[in-house]
């Protein structure tokens, strides 16, 4: 088969891993090296079409053991997609072709399971280690970990990437195997992203759900991801919403809405970097669920009963604005630092600060915006 075919193959294959924005903090020793680790933003994929862009995000193999019900190259799947593979050195070479074209600045790599997954990884382990020490290649590698893997090879790989991740697919044992009957939560995943945070990468290491493929609440996810952060130092969650497939065990049901996706991003961001507690969007949300509405909004409305003063308050008081955000808020404290006043709202707005979705929250030199609410 021709190597554009593969590419074509195996690069649709991938496009349902999240990558999103990455970087790493390793930093260049020698100078007989190409390519930049810190790039930050890598985001993208390169697609058929050979539009130019940042990540060749890629699977080793679309051949796979598993019998995960939503995927088209599981083992359940009626409909088989052709099976291809590259060989190492043809991947390795295929990525630097790409790279020293300027099409791409670093590599995701991911694989169906052949074999085994200490197989598939030796294989994967293989095309990093050409691009590291024969092709010389010392930009940015995220490499998806095989649930199941044996710890020395995780190790050996981790020698070689920025970032790694393993995706969790759902947030507990009993939704995972509404999924797949042949992957164990606890020691093919968890286990493993236990050991992930032992080798201290780069760039830490991500996961991924797939929201609604196993009928979970919103509620099951976000306690799930706030125990990865306190517990395996995850770096990010990402989450992909369910959307059927056909010829797969899953093909008649219900996809999910994107919205759903967008309100969970809306929460972690909250919980990563505005550490706002999950407990405290319990009263925003119905059985478990996120509400269709911002949820920020809804949670200033209950929560900030009186007007925050932009020229007193502290950081924990004004990020639970609307239209404030971790920058702003930031710079806000600054001018207090330094006995600036804040006297015009036209100050908010050059800070970065939204207006139309603060001024109902906030106070500035002694005034308050009216709003009907607070005379019912």
């Amino acid at each position: 088969m021709e190597i554009l075919d593969k590419i074509r193959i195996l690069g649709d294959a991938g496009k349902y891993d999240t990558c999103a924005s990455s970087s790493s903090n390793r930093k260049t020793t020698t100078n007989d090296r190409i390519g930049n680790a810190a790039s930050a933003g890598i985001c993208h994929s390169f697609t058929q079409n050979g539009r130019c862009v940042s990540l060749f995000k890629t699977l080793y193999s679309n051949s796979c053991i598993y019998d995960c019900k939503y995927c088209s190259n599981s083992t359940c799947a009626k409909k088989k997609s052709q099976k291809v593979s590259y060989t190492p050195e043809e991947l390795a070479k295929t990525f630097m072709s790409l790279y020293v074209r300027n099409y791409v600045e670093g590599l995701f790599l991911s694989s169906g399971i052949v074999k085994d997954p200490d197989k598939t990884t030796e294989d994967m382990l293989t095309t990093v280690q050409l691009l590291r020490d024969k092709y010389k290649f010392h930009g940015y590698i995220h490499f998806k970990v095989i649930p199941g893997v044996n710890k020395h090879l995780l190790k050996h790989a981790s020698e070689f990437a920025d970032r790694m991740s393993v995706n969790l697919e759902a947030p507990n044992k009993s939704r995972l195997s509404e999924i797949s009957s042949n992957k164990d939560y606890k020691i093919d995943i968890i286990r493993r992203q236990r050991w992930v945070k032992q080798f201290k990468l780069p760039a830490g290491q991500t996961t991924q759900y797939v929201v609604g493929g196993s009928d979970e609440t919103d509620i099951e996810i976000l306690k799930r991801t706030r125990w990865e952060y306190e517990n395996v130092s995850l770096r990010r969650a990402y989450f992909s919403v369910f959307l059927p497939v056909r010829g797969t065990p899953f093909q008649n049901k219900t996809p999910e809405p994107l919205l759903r996706e967008h309100r969970l991003y809306n929460i972690d961001f909250m919980m990563r970097q505005y550490k706002i507690k999950l407990k405290e969007f319990s009263s925003i949300m119905q059985d478990g669920m996120l509400p269709k509405d911002d949820p920020k909004l809804l949670l200033a409305k209950q929560t900030l009963t009186k007007p925050v003063d932009v020229n007193e308050s502290s950081f924990e008081q004004l990020i639970r604005v609307p239209g404030i955000g971790p920058t702003s808020a930031n710079r806000i404290l600054r001018l207090q630092k330094n006995k600036q006043k804040i006297t015009k709202y036209e100050t908010l707005h050059s800070m970065g600060i939204v207006l139309k979705r603060a001024k109902p929250f906030i106070k500035v030199n002694g005034r308050a915006q009216t709003h009907l609410g607070r005379f019912v």
